[in-house]
């Protein structure tokens, strides 16, 4: 999955607007000393705070907000996708459209959820992805760590002290009160999808209360959930941060947070607070503003030195994980969002990137016609499957097209013409390459195209 589409793509047109606006304001002249620190904390924990905003937008849109034409279920329902995603799906960008998802948005505060899954034929490629809401991810159960039998794991929250029960495989610990589950499975060719919905009615999310067959234990308090929006995010971002810091406690292993959170209270940026707190002066909002600005030009700038380049491709090995992982990096957690969000570590899956064509050139299939080829022993090497697949260049979202064709992928393999050689050549154009290449033909938008390629369960 990736990120809530244009969250945050006009922030800098925003801030910079506001920052206009302040300065236009006579005001008391600060210390030059305390505005530089205003907007270096600024900066900082516009770097932190990006992913976790960017999470809150997709998690409102599909849990809370009840009116969103994306919105799922309620939080600790499970939520099975029976299809593919296509065009129609707008919620996030380069989203895969191989394996239909099943989601879960998990509330851990009153006790641990229980995920189980049915067992699965050996062939089929699954797995469940646990995100926190720093956008870490904390877990994974399925074909490449728990295997394909029956299983059952349980999250718990970061407040939660207490033993696994008999029949729950593996405890998974969430810093964080909230969380996302998803559950990708493979499907594994267009008429295998009454296969997948079977084993998607088999997945199952409970309270551990209920797991157990115990009475459920005091329910969690309500939340006033803000009400986000692109217009929102962009003028308000620090004041989403502060409402979700107060589920993220600095505990655990979060502990290490502490002094950076400290730094931040001293701009107003705290768990559960109002941002910002008083009526600051025109010159410490303008300084509030350019910090952020920094920030985001900061993200920009790790996201362009992300991961290595071949033959065009830009191949990113360490851009999402856990906490270990980003080793308090916080500028490579927040460019992993701006590229992906909810992408896989890179042992469940590699997101192999078009960055440019043979000759150097942003790929545009206004005018052009594209080629991709694999030699007979040059297919991507995985133990699960892999696929390509076509975003417009404009807003990376899927493309629609006469064949209703988003992507080319292994299972695909058998049905695809092959060169004299046995090499696969993959055509990538606005318009067929003619009926006798129909077959191998991934349909383009008139303009700039945006491919990634996916290799699940990549081999060493």
């Amino acid at each position: 999955m990736a990120t809530r589409r244009d969250i945050f793509s006009l922030l800098p047109t925003g801030f910079a607007a506001a920052s206009l606006a302040h300065a236009a304001f006579a005001a008391e002249p600060k210390a030059t000393a305390e505005l530089h620190e205003i907007g270096a904390i600024a900066e900082e924990a516009f770097i932190y705070g990006f992913p976790m905003v960017m999470n809150y937008a997709v998690l409102h849109e599909y849990f809370i907000d009840k009116t969103s034409s994306q919105y799922k279920v309620p939080f600790n329902h499970l939520y099975n996708t029976g299809h593919v995603y296509t065009p129609k799906d707008t919620a996030v960008v380069t989203p895969n459209s191989d394996t239909p998802y099943s989601l879960i948005g998990l509330d851990l505060r009153a006790e641990p959820l229980v995920i189980c899954n049915p067992a699965l034929q050996a062939d089929r490629y699954f797995s469940l992805q646990l995100v926190d809401l720093y956008t870490c991810n904390f877990g994974y159960a399925g074909s490449r760590t728990t295997g394909n039998g029956a299983n059952c794991v349980m999250i718990a929250g970061p407040r939660w002290d207490g033993e696994v029960p008999p029949g729950v495989a593996k405890l998974f610990r969430c810093e964080t009160d909230f969380a996302l589950g998803i559950i990708r499975t493979q499907l594994l060719n267009a008429g295998d999808i009454d296969q997948v919905r079977a084993v998607q009615a088999g997945y199952r999310a409970v309270p551990l209360s209920g797991f157990l067959g115990k009475p459920a234990p005091k329910a969690a308090a309500e939340i006033a959930w803000p009400r986000i929006d692109k217009r929102l995010a962009e003028e308000d971002p620090f004041r989403f941060l502060n409402f979700l810091l107060q589920f993220c406690p600095p505990v655990g292993p979060a502990a290490v947070e502490q002094p950076m959170r400290a730094r931040f209270a001293k701009i107003g940026v705290a768990a559960g607070k109002p941002f910002p707190p008083g009526n600051p002066d025109p010159a410490h909002k303008a300084a509030l503003v350019e910090g952020a600005q920094r920030g985001l030009a900061a993200i920009k700038r790790q996201l362009a030195t992300m991961g290595t380049e071949k033959n065009g491709w830009h191949v990113t090995l360490h851009g999402f994980g856990d906490r270990e992982m980003y080793a308090g990096n916080w500028a490579l957690r927040a460019a992993a969002a701006m590229a992906g969000i909810y992408g896989n570590d890179a042992v469940e899956a590699l997101y192999p990137l078009l960055a440019t064509d043979a000759d150097g050139n942003k790929p545009d299939c206004a005018q052009n016609r594209y080629t991709l080829t694999f030699p007979v022993d040059g297919l991507p090497p995985v133990n699960a499957f892999w696929s390509v697949t076509m975003y417009d260049g404009k807003t990376q979202l899927l493309v629609a097209n006469p064949l209703d064709r988003y992507l080319i992928n292994s299972p695909m393999l058998p049905g695809m013409v092959r060169g004299a050689d046995g090499s696969i050549t993959l055509y990538l154009q606005k318009d067929s390459p003619g009926a006798d290449k129909e077959a191998n033909w991934l349909p383009a938008p008139p303009g700039p195209i945006y491919v990634v390629m996916r290799l699940y369960w990549p081999k060493e």
